[in-house]
């Protein structure tokens, strides 16, 4: 009996001890390890709450969106059913159609409206590029030619002081990636959720020649935010305010942190309604221009959509129509890839990128801007998003030409 108390002891005291380590090991990150344990694939794009904490990006004065009236649409009704049905069949919550000078279409999904949030994802990225042009405005940088070490002086003394921040926003960096992969306790998992994405995102080491590999990295994207942060002396969400937002939106943005008072996640996560993307696409649209004020340099807004030496469909942190490839990838490293059952009908198309199938189209030629949100998928075997990246314009930009016109070859 006295053998059996002293073996139950030590059970309890073991227990005991193993709890009170597991205690203290999820007490030393409980934010990141909350995370883990919430989170819901299916549901993050919409759960605002859960990306906590976030911090508001407030709007300005800003112009009217015209919206065109019933009978002077340019998009036919057969056409605003088929995008309807479209919509309806991929899980959209909106989608707004642009063309010629007015909203011509503004459909929501059941649950969602107007005022709905939703993340963004790497659609981000691409608002992120225009800050580098307005940091540039405002003499907060020199150039994008100019070494990230400058800002990131932890890379000053070995070889990542080579790559120079034009070389990050064209992903072309040679940065390793964050180690891990999936498994829960990896660099790459608390790159995604933990408490520490610079800490995380600096661990990277210099593994190509900048400029030679197209590696699209969300790690890259958290170092390009610390380098806005670090150059303009402002938490990112300030800098997003007062440089664009404030001139662009109508309603406000929220930004995700990794903790409070902690770096913004630039690679994606900007929360704001489907309206305030349909101005992000117009400001593009119209060189960097808001009604009478130049809120982007034109020359930037040229900048960014111009072709990347080791990437024809990539410019700055923005998407690019320029080459027809069946699959276009997201370089070294990235098994996933975008299908293209056929070419752009337009030669000339921008856009922002974000999982699930966010989008937002910029077709200056057919005078189009294009927003879709809402949800997608990933087939895991093949790697194919399951988004087919020319159907949505493509359907639009042959119905307002005209049945008649031949196809774009490839």
């Amino acid at each position: 009996m006295a053998i059996i108390k002293r073996i139950a002891k030590g059970l309890a005291l073991l227990i005991g001890v193993l709890v009170l380590a597991g205690v203290v090991f999820l007490a030393s990150d409980w934010r990141f390890y909350k995370r883990l344990a919430t989170f819901d694939r299916m549901n993050s794009m919409t759960n605002m709450e859960w990306f906590d904490p976030v911090i508001e990006v407030k709007p300005g004065q800003t112009f009217d969106l015209v919206v065109a009236e019933p009978g002077e649409r340019t998009l036919s009704d057969d056409l605003v059913a088929d995008l309807e049905a479209y919509a309806e069949g991929n899980g959209s919550m909106s989608l707004l159609v642009w063309h010629k000078g007015a909203l011509q279409m503004e459909w929501y999904g059941e649950g969602s409206g107007r005022t709905s949030y939703m993340e963004s994802a790497s659609m981000h990225k691409s608002v992120m590029a225009l800050l580098y042009g307005l940091a540039i405005d405002q003499g907060f940088i020199p150039s994008v030619d100019e070494p990230a070490a400058t800002y990131l002086t932890e890379w000053q003394n070995d070889a990542r002081s080579n790559i120079t921040i034009r070389n990050m926003l064209q992903m072309a960096h040679g940065l390793s990636r964050a180690s891990g992969g999936f498994s829960l306790l990896g660099d790459n998992m608390k790159l995604n959720m933990g408490t520490d994405w610079a800490g995380i995102a600096l661990k990277s080491q210099a593994e190509d020649p900048p400029n030679t590999v197209f590696a699209y990295s969300n790690l890259n994207a958290q170092l390009l935010g610390l380098i806005l942060q670090r150059a303009t002396g402002m938490p990112y969400a300030e800098f997003l305010e007062t440089a664009l937002w404030s001139k662009v939106a109508e309603s406000s943005a929220w930004v995700w942190l990794d903790r409070p008072g902690g770096l913004a996640k630039t690679s994606g996560s900007l929360f704001t309604p489907a309206r305030n993307w349909l101005r992000l696409g117009l400001l593009h649209f119209n060189s960097g221009r808001v009604g009478d004020e130049q809120v982007v340099p034109e020359d930037w807004i040229a900048e960014v959509i111009t072709p990347s030496p080791n990437n024809p469909n990539y410019g700055l942190q923005t998407w690019l129509g320029t080459e027809y490839r069946e699959k276009v990838d997201y370089g070294k490293g990235v098994a996933a890839y975008v299908p293209h059952s056929e070419p752009f009908e337009a030669r000339d198309v921008v856009y922002f990128d974000g999982a699930q199938g966010q989008r937002v189209y910029i077709i200056a030629s057919e005078d189009l801007v294009i927003v879709r949100m809402g949800k997608g998928g990933l087939d895991f075997k093949t790697g194919a998003f399951l988004w087919d990246e020319p159907e949505l314009p493509n359907l639009i930009i042959r119905s307002i030409r005209g049945a008649d016109q031949t196809p774009v070859e490839p």
